[in-house]
């Protein structure tokens, strides 16, 4: 993997750059659609590529337990085995030790809102009796699988093997992503974990790189699905060489942030991942925290943000690298983006609305139907209607990071910023 810089922001981090995977070229800024499954909800692999998406990812735990870690590799890949022909990436499971874990059964996601109590109150999150999928310890993760409630135990060593042989491009560390509520000992603690299992995640990696090296007749430009190492044993991996991304970790306080990002550049990582909770208010503040740090060389991820004021946010302070579920999401259920703020399709007002979601968007959708026909579809509960509004969905989030990257490149990033979120945010305020 290689990464090239094109252009930087003056005066901030962000950067324009290309980087370059065995599956393609991608030009970053870019928004990542979330494959959890190994696809795209509601969406077939042209369908996604027509919205003008570069890179999809993979959903680590969910294909371990679904339909399985080597079968994805006997089919040669994620890429393969999904049909789509360009760049892709998983994550590590992280995330789900703490969905299945300290969230599990609450009402509370990766970023809160400081302005609400309710979710700052540790006692809340403190009770040892409530049911939760997942436990932690030192080496690892103990989870009951949400499909049949089997009992598995996740490893940095084990994270790797499956995402070797899911064969993404880029795959990412083993970590612990905490609760936005959590008090700073135990981020402290949780903190020192990744860092462990970032090292562990690394030296697997290389190992298992080098064994892919050692293969008898080891061609990346003609692989095989299946490969054999000189004892005759089934390597984990397909071909391609992969890249790991280290993951930042820390929470919403600013030394945790600066000590992991720190201790994570340190380590001979391909690029990084900035994951972890926020507080929405915040959340600038502590990307920048990391970016500061995290040598400007490498390209740079923040997993799991999606909401178009994050990513001008992210992209203005040296994010390269987004990915997130909203696009599918919402468009599942009926909320569609638009420049003018977030449309909720199944309102009266658009029963009878021949007009397109909107005008001036070139996305599939929005050339063929119009916003009462997608309300229709909603109404009626027909399949078509999800479909549609994701494929709108994603187009408009993809093409929002592309456009910015123009704007980069163009030297008007900042006016581009300016108009667009005055008119998104103004709007979004009179919905409300």
């Amino acid at each position: 993997m290689e990464f090239k810089i094109e252009k930087k922001l003056e005066g901030k981090l962000g950067r324009a750059g290309v980087l370059s995977t065995p599956h393609g070229d991608i030009l970053t800024p870019a928004f990542v659609a979330v494959g959890t499954k190994a696809t795209i909800k509601s969406l077939n692999p042209d369908q996604v590529r027509e919205a003008g998406t570069q890179v999809v990812l993979g959903n680590t735990y969910h294909l371990y337990l679904q339909p399985g870690d080597e079968i994805v590799r006997d089919a040669g890949g994620i890429g393969k085995f999904m049909g789509w022909k360009g760049p892709t990436m998983t994550d590590s499971g992280g995330f789900q030790v703490f969905s299945l874990g300290a969230a599990y059964g609450k009402e509370i996601s990766k970023v809160v809102k400081v302005t609400d109590p309710s979710l700052l109150i540790p006692e809340r999150f403190d009770d040892s009796d409530a049911p939760r999928l997942a436990k932690i310890g030192q080496d690892g993760v103990s989870f009951k699988s949400h499909l049949d409630g089997s009992i598995h135990y996740i490893t940095p060593e084990k994270s790797i093997e499956i995402q070797h042989n899911l064969g993404a491009d880029i795959i990412f560390a083993f970590d612990e992503c905490t609760s936005p509520t959590e008090d700073l000992k135990y981020q402290e603690e949780a903190l020192e974990r990744t860092h462990l299992w970032a090292k562990r995640c690394l030296d697997e990696h290389q190992k298992l790189e080098e064994e892919k090296k050692g293969m008898q007749n080891f061609s990346p430009l003609r692989p095989s699905p299946l490969e054999w190492d000189p004892r005759g044993q089934k390597i984990p991996h397909t071909l391609f060489p992969q890249a790991l991304f280290g993951i930042v970790q820390g929470g919403r306080d600013e030394s945790l942030r600066k000590k992991s990002a720190e201790f994570i550049s340190s380590l001979d990582f391909d690029g990084f991942g900035i994951g972890g909770s926020f507080a929405k208010e915040d959340m600038q503040t502590a990307v920048k925290w990391v970016n500061e740090i995290l040598p400007e060389e490498k390209p740079r991820h923040l997993l799991g943000i999606g909401e178009p004021e994050d990513l001008f946010m992210g992209v203005e302070n040296g994010v390269d690298l987004f990915d997130c579920v909203t696009p599918t999401r919402l468009g599942r259920n009926g909320t569609i983006y638009t420049k003018n703020g977030k449309m909720i399709i199944m309102n009266t007002q658009f029963r009878n609305d021949h007009t397109p979601i909107e005008a001036d968007c070139e996305c599939y959708t929005c050339k063929n139907y119009t916003r009462a026909y997608i309300a229709h579809l909603f109404h009626g509960k027909e399949m078509l209607a999800g479909t549609l509004a994701s494929i709108h969905n994603l187009h408009f989030l993809v093409h929002l990071v592309a456009d910015m990257r123009q704007a980069m490149l163009n030297d008007t990033f900042f006016a581009f910023k300016g108009t667009f979120l005055a008119r998104y945010k103004n709007s979004a305020q009179r919905e409300a």
